[in-house]
C-alpha cells in the first residue's frame, strides 16, 4: 500500500462538479492499493497517516502529527500510484490491486480512519475526480507499507 501525502492548508475533491469531500488544514492522502496488501497493511498505513510528523511545532520543526494538530484527513483512492514505471514510456498497472480488492481495502481504511480520527473526508472510489489543494510548504512524502 502506498500513500502520497501532502500537507495542505485546504483540499477538496469534486465529482461531476459536486464537492464530495473537503478539509481545511491537514493531510491529503492519495492512496494506491497493491495485490499483496491486507487488512494489516491498512492498519499500518492508518497509523502512519495519523502519527507521521509533518506539521511544525513552535520552533518550526516538523515534530507534530495529524493527530497532534487535529487536522483533517482527505483520503482519495488513486490506483495509478501502484503502477510499474520502471521501464518504457507508458505505465503498467499489473502491479495495482484488482478493483474489488482495491475498493475493499480502501473502504476499510476509510472506516478505520473515521473510528480513529474526528475529521475524515474522502473522494469516490473509481470515479473521475478533480482534486483541488493548497499545498502547505510544499510538504509531500511517499509512505509505503
Amino acid at each position: 500500500m502506498k500513500a502520497l501525502i501532502q500537507r495542505v492548508r485546504s483540499a477538496r475533491v469534486e465529482v461531476a462538479g459536486e464537492v464530495v469531500g473537503a478539509i481545511d488544514q491537514g493531510l491529503l492522502a492519495l492512496v494506491g492499493v497493491e495485490p499483496q496488501d491486507t487488512p494489516a497493511s491498512v492498519a499500518r498505513m492508518l497509523q502512519r497517516l495519523l502519527k507521521y510528523r509533518v506539521f511544525s511545532d513552535a520552533e518550526g520543526k516538523m515534530n507534530l502529527s495529524l493527530s497532534d494538530v487535529q487536522g483533517g484527513l482527505l483520503l482519495v483512492s488513486q490506483f495509478t500510484l501502484a503502477a510499474d514505471t520502471k521501464s518504457g514510456l507508458r505505465p503498467s498497472f499489473s502491479t495495482a490491486a484488482p478493483p474489488a480488492l482495491g475498493a475493499e481495502l480502501f473502504e476499510l481504511l476509510v472506516s478505520q480512519a473515521r473510528d480513529a480520527h474526528p475529521q475524515v473526508a474522502t473522494g469516490r472510489f473509481g470515479a473521475d475526480m478533480q482534486v483541488h489543494l493548497i499545498n502547505d510548504g510544499p510538504v509531500t512524502f511517499l509512505l509505503e507499507v
